[in-house]
């Protein structure tokens, strides 16, 4: 590698990717545009303009455009964003709904149908909880503000019921007049936090559930991944592998800081005591980056995709990531 590359950059900034933006974390060959932002407004700009070389990727997205051969971006098993979601689901109190299987034969609603935490949530109700979701009515739209859509168009089966709201209509507007029986939203909808309406999680005491769930199955849900053009990995084959060895460790640094007890850099009082207890429970790598460590959460999100009917075409795993990093 001779020459030093300029890439645009875009992620969230957390603590597992401020390394690399900061430059403590080099990719030897190149230099990054760093572009922090909000993963919603980086995916459409992604998916809909490839607008970045380097860029942070929903994995519901990157599994129904790869499926259907019309991906711009290949992965880089560098999970960016984890999250258990039992915390995401929010029902009416005045439905009868007390556990997963009162969801059978509803109205949800869904920032986008394609979503990565609805794609786990329909996941975890078939086959984890045994809920028919081909029996739900799913509304998509936005949650707060009108006019949501999705971030690439789908073709959805026909049995399948799936529709999105008005126009002028919210998911949040809908769940506090009983338009909706429930939601599935990463962010807690204002009639929920205002206390405004009859609504409540649907586990209350979340983390004790989602961790049943991990010890269960042993899945962290993988949200995001880091995805490189394709045009530049074809032009650069070396580039993603570099990527994720920088990637690696500047996770190590953010892992390394959380048990550091001389000055916490965290803002949690027992943080260092949390961590042990998480790394201890979840294998010893409480956020484990890498293909085969990963397998065959990856090939779980590829099943349920399917059976949404969000990828027509079966793929593998490694159909997913670029092959240097497999």
């Amino acid at each position: 590698m001779t020459e030093t590359l300029t890439l645009s950059l875009a992620c969230t900034l957390s603590d597992r990717t401020r390394p690399v933006l900061d430059g403590r974390v080099r990719v030897p060959g190149a230099r990054f545009i760093a572009l922090p932002g909000e993963p919603e407004d980086i995916f459409r700009r992604a998916l809909r303009d490839k607008a970045f070389e380097v860029t942070e990727l929903s994995m519901g997205s990157h599994i129904v455009t790869t499926a259907r051969g019309d991906s711009p971006y290949v992965g880089v098993p560098v999970f960016l964003s984890r999250a258990f979601r039992h915390s995401a689901i929010y029902a009416r109190t005045d439905r009868g709904i007390r556990g997963p299987a009162d969801l059978a034969g509803r109205r949800i609603g869904l920032p986008e149908y394609q979503q990565t935490a609805a794609l786990w949530v329909r996941g975890m109700l078939r086959e984890h909880y045994g809920v028919d979701t081909t029996g739900i009515a799913w509304r998509t739209g936005g949650l707060e503000e009108k006019g949501g859509s999705e971030r690439v168009a789908l073709t959805l089966p026909p049995h399948l019921d799936v529709r999105p709201i008005g126009p002028e209509e919210t998911l949040n507007g809908l769940l506090a007049a009983g338009e909706l029986d429930a939601i599935v939203a990463p962010r807690p909808p204002s009639c929920f936090t205002a206390r405004s309406a009859p609504v409540d999680r649907l586990y209350p005491d979340y983390r004790r559930e989602e961790e049943a769930y991990h010890r269960a199955t042993g899945f962290f849900p993988i949200m995001h991944c880091l995805a490189v053009r394709k045009d530049v990995a074809a032009a650069h084959p070396w580039l993603p592998l570099e990527l994720f060895r920088a990637f690696s460790r500047a996770k190590e640094m953010s892992l390394e800081e959380l048990s550091r007890v001389n000055v916490l850099r965290v803002s949690l009082p027992w943080i260092a005591a949390e961590f042990e207890a998480q790394a201890a429970a979840m294998g010893g790598d409480p956020w484990p980056y890498g293909f085969r460590r990963n397998r065959d959460e990856i090939a779980a999100m590829i099943r349920y995709a399917a059976q949404d009917g969000l990828a027509a075409e079966s793929i593998g795993p490694e159909a997913l990531f670029h092959p240097s990093t497999l």
